[in-house]
């Protein structure tokens, strides 16, 4: 006999379900992302470029790319670099925008980097070692991925798909003063999340990275989007109040459509 179905569980099951589909685990081809205030999700359609012009010396031998085809076979992904066309050639102006912040601050000297190595100069540099290069940072980020079913490697340094597994940080840090120019400086890729400031609906397309380093762990994003630097307005107030770097361009690149959290 059918049986009216009370309203109360009606409306707890609905809930349970909104909730559940809120909560839609991440694909192995996705990231997180913020922007506009809102938590938003990446999907990748193709692996990373980093763009190598043929008088570039991105792996410091004295010789340009045009002439040294071993310097492209393994492309060099720098950051305080810039290229100045896009994956399709585009100019560089007219590439849209991928703001990958860092957390430039330490918030707990007892856990390690990368290597200790890598701890021992960034602390020689700095007189810390920040969150942005530790195997477990104390702040919540979009990379590397916070869980993954399929790999074994979840959450390891540098891992985040699509991406590429090491940069280059020479470029910047010469400008620094922190190495001498000509230097190259490469990483694990760091410990970073995203914000894009452009529709969020979009479909998959290349987006150029512009590193910025932020400095104040209070203006850090939860992993929620509900505090902290979740829109490019936030970051840009953060930079005019010192609490995060100017942008740095780079020569890396990623390909992925936007849509909000719970629509993808």
């Amino acid at each position: 006999m059918y049986r009216k179905f009370p309203h109360f569980l009606a409306v707890a099951c609905l809930a349970l379900f909104t909730a559940a589909a809120g909560a839609q685990p991440l694909k192995v081809n996705q990231t997180e992302g913020f922007g506009k205030d809102q938590l938003l999700v990446f999907t990748y359609g193709q692996n990373f470029s980093c763009i190598h012009q043929p008088f570039d010396d991105l792996d410091n031998n004295g010789k340009v790319a045009a002439i040294d085809p071993s310097e492209f076979q393994r492309p060099v992904c720098t950051v305080g670099h810039q290229s100045t066309i896009g994956p399709t050639g585009d100019e560089i102006k007219d590439v849209v925008k991928l703001y990958v912040i860092t957390p430039f601050f330490e918030t707990n000297p007892a856990e390690p980097a990368f290597t200790p190595e890598l701890g021992a100069a960034l602390k020689s540099l700095f007189g810390f070692v920040p969150d942005a290069f530790k195997n477990h940072p104390g702040v919540a980020v979009q990379c590397p991925e916070p869980g993954l079913p399929l790999t074994d490697q979840v959450g390891a340094p540098g891992t985040c798909t699509m991406h590429t597994n090491q940069i280059d940080l020479g470029p910047l840090l010469g400008q620094l003063g922190a190495v001498p120019k000509g230097t190259s400086v490469v990483t694990p890729t760091i410990n970073h999340s995203h914000i894009i400031d452009q529709q969020l609906h979009t479909g998959p397309i290349w987006w150029q990275i512009v590193s910025v380093l932020i400095t104040d762990p209070s203006q850090w994003p939860t992993a929620d989007g509900k505090h902290g630097i979740t829109s490019l307005d936030k970051l840009r107030r953060a930079q005019q109040l010192g609490q995060a770097s100017a942008d740095v361009p780079t020569n890396f690149f990623l390909f992925f459509g936007s849509d909000t959290k719970g629509h993808h």
